[in-house]
């Protein structure tokens, strides 16, 4: 009820950036489902497809601390609905797609493009700013998991869709769900009206782009998170890009991977909340650590033997209970040590990393798979990366811990 009370005139901010993000994210891990029929139809290969999802990837990470740095000159409200109206173009032209240029361009640059404008880093720094400190670290786990449920309406969605009518006629059903991104932005936009508050003496105030960037390299826990972030993206991209190829190679109901996508959705909500409360108490970096260590055992654990339906839906559910718990962390960490000013350019900073994981994780599989007909050398090396990030992560969580946030007090 304190929690509530709290969020109360936040609620309208919080609400839009939650549908924005949801949608942003359900339908772009959604677009793995596509793949076979879109292949086959067009006459392109995986890894050309894979290629495109690389090129959406490398355009969300590099665009994202421009569309940071932006919201700073322009407002948040621009930069989102900007990115809701690229979203809907992106996808779009990929439903008209008759060669490889268009989805090129349509799943690849424009929904990365609108990608940087629209999830996480940009929703959690409007969640971050439109609520009180102290209870920042829960609401950004809310945020997060409400912004995982896009999965669930969007994977089923076009896999019916795709089997009933066709892949064109899928992607179509997916820009009627992007457009409500566009209002959803204007809502969040209102967070541009809520004032920042003064910054403590070890955090950024009013300072310029340049010295933001400089002084955000400089901190070593902020180093050590974004390399360690390169392999959380790695991991998730080569999860949605490539589990419903992987599962139609080995004989599965094409619907099992819509099912799993929306069960990693559904077990996402409840990660995210659990490391949203879980990073208001404990070390955020340890707590990352902990994730790729343990996302890294569940995958090798399912690769190992030939899937089954039971097996999948049960690694949805473990993959997705680790999916998304990074985000809450990862902003929450960013806010900590250098304040909410430049969080969204700085958190686009340490996500460049991610998505030069995810280029890794998208086209590396599908090259793989292509040269050597199989997935098993693209999991394998997924395990052993993800391991060691997590175990340097925590070892370096131990050595430099974050100062330790504030707690809401219920009494």
């Amino acid at each position: 009820m304190a929690l509530l009370k709290t969020l109360r005139p936040s609620l309208p901010i919080l609400i839009g950036a939650s549908v924005m993000l949801t949608l942003s994210m359900g339908l772009r891990q959604s677009l793995g489902i596509f793949m076979q029929p879109l292949t086959r139809d067009i006459g392109i290969s995986i890894s050309e497809f894979t290629l495109a999802i690389a090129v959406q990837n490398l355009a969300w990470g590099f665009l994202q601390p421009f569309a940071g740095a932006w919201t700073v000159r322009f407002g948040f409200r621009p930069v989102m609905i900007l990115g809701s109206m690229l979203y809907i173009a992106g996808l779009m032209l990929m439903a008209q797609a008759h060669g490889l240029l268009a989805v090129m361009t349509g799943a690849g640059v424009l929904i990365g493009a609108s990608l940087a404008c629209t999830a996480a880093a940009i929703a959690m720094s409007v969640a971050a700013r439109a609520v009180p400190e102290t209870v920042r670290s829960s609401v950004l786990g809310i945020v997060s998991g409400a912004g995982s449920l896009g999965a669930l309406l969007s994977a089923p969605i076009g896999q019916v869709l795709n089997q009933d009518l066709g892949w064109r006629a899928g992607l179509l059903g997916f820009v009627v769900l992007a457009l409500a991104m566009v209002p959803a932005a204007w809502f969040a936009g209102k967070v541009d009206a809520v004032p920042l508050p003064k910054p403590s003496t070890d955090q950024l105030g009013n300072v310029t782009a340049g010295t933001a960037v400089s002084m955000a390299f400089g901190n070593a826990c902020f180093v050590v998170m974004t390399c360690a972030y390169f392999v959380c993206g790695m991991q998730l991209v080569f999860i949605t890009t490539h589990l419903p190829s992987y599962l139609a190679i080995c004989g599965m109901d094409p619907m099992l991977s819509a099912q799993t996508l929306g069960v990693i959705g559904g077990f996402n909500v409840l990660g995210s909340l659990f490391f949203g409360w879980a990073g208001g108490r404990w070390n955020k970096l340890a707590l990352l650590g902990g994730i790729y260590i343990t996302r890294s055992l569940v995958l090798g654990c399912y690769f190992m033997v030939p899937p089954t339906p039971t097996t999948t839906l049960v690694f949805g559910a473990f993959m997705g209970f680790l999916w998304l718990g990074v985000g809450p962390l990862v902003a929450g960490a960013v806010a900590e040590l250098f304040g909410l000013q430049w969080q969204a350019m700085i958190q686009g900073l340490a996500f460049m990393s991610h998505q030069l994981g995810s280029f890794v994780g998208a086209y590396g599989g599908g090259l793989i798979y292509d040269t050597l007909g199989s997935y098993a050398m693209a999991w394998r090396i997924g395990v052993a990366v993800g391991l060691a990030a997590g175990i340097i992560q925590i070892a370096f969580a131990l050595i430099r811990p974050t100062a330790a946030p504030p707690v809401l007090r219920t009494a």
